[in-house]
């Protein structure tokens, strides 16, 4: 069973930064995060091949959020610039997708077998 740990949420003001880690317990493929507002289903954000081989960003953050590793820690980051309130939410750390490519799963919550706890961004207008 994999255990993962998010930090780094907080609040920040609109255009803002804040950068949130992931650390697993032990190495996975694939690692992701994905963001979940009250009444709204979970949304991928980003995900990556651990071995570097490919970082995948969902639409809503391309430009803004970029996907950083540290193989040796079994660390993934996620630095969010220029944020917007309409990216409040929960972040969730992600890992192990089934059956699914680290690409399709950014799509497919349900293909991951292990999520970390969460860690709140709030973000003011």
């Amino acid at each position: 069973q994999v255990q993962l740990v998010e930090s780094g949420g907080g609040s920040a003001q609109a255009g803002g930064s804040l950068k949130l880690s992931c650390v697993a317990s032990e190495y996975t493929m694939c690692m992701a995060w994905f963001r979940q507002t009250p009444g709204k289903r979970r949304e991928g954000v980003a995900s990556a091949y651990t071995d570097g081989t490919g970082i995948y960003y969902a639409d809503l953050v391309k430009g803004r959020f970029t996907i950083s590793q540290d193989k040796d820690k079994n660390a993934l980051y996620l630095q969010l610039n220029n944020l917007k309130p309409e990216d409040t939410a929960m972040y969730y750390c992600a890992a192990g997708p089934k059956a699914l490519s680290c690409r399709s799963a950014l799509e497919a919550d349900f293909d991951f077998r292990y999520w970390g706890q969460g860690t709140q961004v709030t973000v003011s207008a």
